[in-house]
């Protein structure tokens, strides 16, 4: 069939198929640092499927917006666009339940800090499409949570952390606090999780700042979770705690910073209850 004669119908199975598998093929390239030219991707694909190079660009960013809401990393030059035809999550949902590894890509060495004046961003500015997602996305986000997947992934939780801890110490010895660097201390990993917070650590005039670090692979917008105990101590302690959330942790580190009171700057809503008789 000719690309003329697909124009204005809508895409096939073997078709979205094809194009996810080619995405997902990019993107393990992008994280392992191999070099790739999307160009000759897409004609390849265009040969093979007889779509148009608008119509597959568009198709490329449709799975990047899926991504992102998976709490993903995506290809950068494939910015998410929405109007997503509601297949493409089929497609989608079909390739990750056979490559359920591709959940969690591991950064291939351990990330140096970046420095401080450019590791530290904004925290993200909540857009006007929050809250409008398709059903068809609604349940893929359900059946494969990137905020559950964050919580159980420890290994990526305790990469975050000394990611965090490295992070810490070079912002001090920047600011000419050598002295202070040195008393840094890893508390998830010296003393057991429970106490709260991950990270003991200061500000340039010496007081403690106690950090509770939540680490994804996925954009600054992906959700996480707060135990009882983080929210409980952050209320008690309010000038010395704070979330460091690590995001983009499998391509390009970056952090904002969420302080006391949270119902400030965080929607908190109950995701799970205790249960007694």
């Amino acid at each position: 069939m000719t690309e003329d004669s697909k124009r204005g119908t809508n895409w096939q199975d073997d078709e979205l198929d094809a194009i996810v598998a080619d995405y997902f093929s990019m993107l393990l390239l992008e994280l392992s640092g191999n070099a790739y030219v999307k160009s000759r991707h897409s004609a390849a694909l265009m040969a093979k499927i007889g779509r148009s190079h608008r119509s597959v660009e568009f198709k490329h960013q449709n799975i990047s917006a899926a991504l992102d809401e998976l709490g993903m990393p995506w290809i950068p030059g494939y910015k998410p666009k929405l109007n997503f035809q509601n297949a493409i999550f089929d497609a989608i949902d079909r390739y990750i339940t056979k490559h359920p590894g591709i959940l969690e890509p591991a950064p291939i060495r351990k990330h140096e800090p970046p420095p401080p004046t450019t590791a530290f961003v904004a925290p993200p500015v909540p857009s006007a499409a929050s809250g409008k997602m398709p059903d068809g996305l609604r349940r893929l986000v359900r059946k494969f949570d990137p905020v559950e997947r964050d919580h159980l992934n420890r290994s990526l939780g305790k990469a975050g952390e000394a990611f965090v801890v490295d992070l810490e110490r070079y912002r001090l010895r920047e600011g000419n606090r050598a002295d202070l660097a040195r008393r840094v201390r890893w508390t998830a990993a010296e003393d057991g999780d429970g106490a709260g917070y991950d990270i003991s650590s200061f500000n340039f005039e010496g007081r403690p700042r106690l950090i509770e670090v939540k680490t994804t692979n996925g954009s600054a917008r992906t959700p996480f979770f707060i135990t009882r105990t983080e929210f409980n101590v952050a209320m008690e302690m309010p000038d010395q705690w704070q979330i460091y959330r690590v995001h983009l942790f499998a391509s390009e580190p970056r952090v904002f910073t969420v302080s006391p009171p949270l119902e400030g700057s965080l929607r908190l809503s109950t995701e799970t209850w205790r249960a007694s008789f």
